[in-house]
């Protein structure tokens, strides 16, 4: 649980920058079980799981294994430390008000072969009003500049949303169409990590990752989205927005 006392600072860095970083978020016994517990998800759940729910860079190769969607939905475990764990209350500190739990993700970039992550801002995805939500992001490995750690604008939360376009990157349907400006590239920032570090972000700040290059190493995180009370979700234009994006990857053999 985040000290009362530093709550003000923390508050001032995530307005003003759009993300902060917490270093060591989890770390010991309580690492190691999440660990453990993905590990078993992932040998006993993924296999049973909708191919709108789980995604892979080649679909006849498990290790591929790229994202997966709503893991708290289909584990006690994972429901639990998604609904009831610190993640939460960070949230409500960060939103400053209570928030609703939305989607646990794993996310991959197998060796050689992990793509890139296009810049965007996940509000384009939310379709919210207003648009108040967090995405966490928990680095379960090293990760650096070689296997694609994530690369955060600094400030751009504060300037809107941009134009976003289709990409041809599998879980990652829309990327800025013109990324970068010259804003962008003087405030671009990397962040490398290890395991258990987390990254929070508003949902209105732009990042990004590079592919993995690494020949032999894995990029594995979980992802953790929350919104605020206040927040509306248009959940027609959504919906409809999932329905054709499912339609198109089946017909192009992506799921």
């Amino acid at each position: 649980m985040i000290q009362k006392e530093k709550v003000p600072a923390l508050l001032k860095s995530f307005n003003r920058d759009g993300f902060i970083a917490f270093p060591k978020f989890l770390s010991g016994d309580v690492l190691a079980e999440l660990v453990k517990n993905l590990e078993r998800f992932v040998h006993e759940i993924v296999p049973r799981l909708e191919d709108q729910q789980v995604f892979y860079e080649d679909r006849q190769v498990p290790s591929s294994l790229k994202q997966i969607q709503h893991m708290d939905a289909h584990d006690s475990w994972f429901h639990h430390f998604f609904h009831k764990g610190p993640f939460r209350d960070l949230a409500a500190v960060l939103l400053q008000g209570p928030v609703v739990p939305k989607n646990m993700q794993f996310f991959n970039k197998p060796p050689g072969i992990g793509q890139a992550t296009p810049p965007h801002q996940d509000g384009f995805y939310f379709m919210l009003t207003p648009c108040e939500a967090v995405t966490m992001w928990l680095a379960l490995e090293k990760v650096d500049e070689e296997n694609g750690c994530v690369r955060y604008v600094k400030g751009s939360h504060k300037l809107g949303m941009r134009t976003h376009t289709r990409t041809q990157t599998l879980g990652f349907s829309q990327g800025i169409s013109d990324y970068p400006n010259l804003t962008d590239l003087e405030n671009e920032v990397a962040f490398p990590a290890t395991a258990g570090d987390l990254l929070v972000h508003d949902a209105l700040t732009i990042h990004r990752a590079d592919g993995n290059h690494s020949n032999r190493r894995t990029r594995k995180a979980l992802g953790f989205i929350y919104y605020s009370e206040r927040a509306r979700e248009d959940i027609q234009d959504r919906d409809a927005y999932q329905r054709k994006l499912t339609e198109e990857m089946r017909a192009a053999g992506k799921i």
